[in-house]
C-alpha cells in the first residue's frame, strides 16, 4: 500500500515538473519571440501623393472631377479661365509676323548694300546694315519664344491628372482663383503602395535588405507579401537639438528606463489584390522572414 501511494506521488510530482518544463519552454520561446524575433504592430501603407497646382493664375472656370474620384494619367482635373491666354497668343503671333517683315526688310537692306561699292556707301554704313540684320534676326528668334511661351501657357489652363490614382483633398471650386503653384488637390498614385514598418533598434540585426516580410492588415483579414527595399539610416535625436549659437543642448535629465527606438524599415509589396481597398495611412503588423531571402 505504502508503495502505491509513493508511486502516486512520483507521478504526481513528475507530472508536475513535466508540466512546469513545458511552460518554461513556452514562455521563453513566446519572450524570445515578443523581444527577437523581427516583426513589429507599428506599421504603416504608404502612397505618393501628387500635390496638383495650376502652372498659370486665373479664375477656374470648370471642376472635372470629383473627391476620391478614380482618374487616368492625363485626365482633365479643372479649368482656368483662357480669355486673356488667348489674347497673348494672338498678341505673340503678331509680334512674330511683325519681326518676320522686319527680319527680311533688313537682310534685303543688307545684302543690296552688300554689293555697293565704296564709292556709293562706306564701308562702315555696309558692316552697320549686317549687324543692323543680325539685330533683327535676334528679335525674331525672341519673338518665336514668346510665341511658344504663349502657346504653353494657353495649354497649361487646362490642368490634368500627372498619374493615375484616386483625387484626394480636393479644395477647388468653381469661380476660385488659382494661384501659381498653389495646390487645390491631390492625386494619390495607383501604382505607389508600399508599408513602412517602425522597427526596434535591437531587432534590425536580424534584418536585411531582401528579406520577405508577411504584412497583415489591422483594417481587413487579409495578409500581403513583400520585401525589404531598404532601411533608413537616420532618426531624429530628440535628446539632442541645437541652440541658436549651434551648439549641442544636451538634455540632463536621463531616464534609467530607456525605450527602443524604432527605425523605418520600406517594404515593398509583391502584389495588391484586385478585390482589396488600400488606404494610404492603414496600420499593419509586419513579420519579417530572414530565411526567405529575396536574391
Amino acid at each position: 500500500m505504502d508503495t502505491k501511494k509513493y508511486s502516486k506521488q512520483i507521478f504526481k510530482v513528475a507530472i508536475t515538473l513535466t508540466l512546469t518544463a513545458i511552460a518554461i519552454v513556452l514562455v521563453s520561446l513566446l519572450w524570445q519571440h515578443y523581444m527577437d524575433a523581427p516583426w513589429t504592430r507599428d506599421g504603416r501603407v504608404r502612397a505618393d501623393v501628387v500635390n496638383v497646382a495650376a502652372d498659370v493664375a486665373g479664375q477656374v472656370t470648370e471642376v472635372a472631377v470629383r473627391d476620391n474620384q478614380f482618374v487616368q494619367q492625363g485626365d482633365v482635373l479643372f479649368r482656368i479661365d483662357d480669355a486673356r491666354y488667348r489674347h497673348a497668343l494672338a498678341e505673340a503671333e503678331a509680334r512674330v509676323e511683325q519681326s518676320k517683315l522686319a527680319l527680311d526688310m533688313k537682310r534685303a537692306q543688307a545684302a543690296r548694300r552688300a554689293r555697293l561699292d565704296d564709292q556709293v556707301i562706306s564701308q562702315e554704313k555696309r558692316e552697320d546694315s549686317g549687324a543692323i540684320a543680325a539685330v533683327a534676326r535676334a528679335e525674331h528668334a525672341a519673338a518665336l519664344a514668346a510665341l511658344e511661351q504663349a502657346k504653353l501657357n494657353l495649354e497649361r489652363t487646362v490642368v490634368r491628372s500627372p498619374v493615375t490614382g484616386w483625387i484626394a483633398n480636393l479644395l477647388v471650386r468653381p469661380g476660385d482663383f488659382a494661384q501659381v503653384g498653389a495646390a487645390r488637390l491631390a492625386v494619390i498614385d495607383q501604382h505607389s503602395f508600399w508599408v513602412y514598418g517602425y522597427f526596434e533598434e535591437n531587432k534590425l540585426r536580424y534584418i536585411k535588405v531582401g528579406d520577405a516580410a508577411e504584412i497583415h492588415l489591422l483594417g481587413a483579414d487579409r495578409m500581403l507579401t513583400g520585401h525589404i527595399e531598404s532601411i533608413a539610416r537616420g532618426i531624429a535625436d530628440r535628446d539632442n537639438p541645437t541652440d541658436v549659437r549651434l551648439l549641442a543642448n544636451v538634455n540632463p535629465n536621463f531616464s534609467w528606463v530607456r525605450l527602443a527606438q524604432r527605425v523605418p524599415v520600406r517594404i515593398q509589396l509583391d502584389a495588391i489584390p484586385d478585390d482589396l481597398t488600400l488606404v494610404a495611412g492603414m496600420t499593419c503588423t509586419v513579420v519579417v522572414k530572414p530565411e526567405k531571402r529575396k536574391d
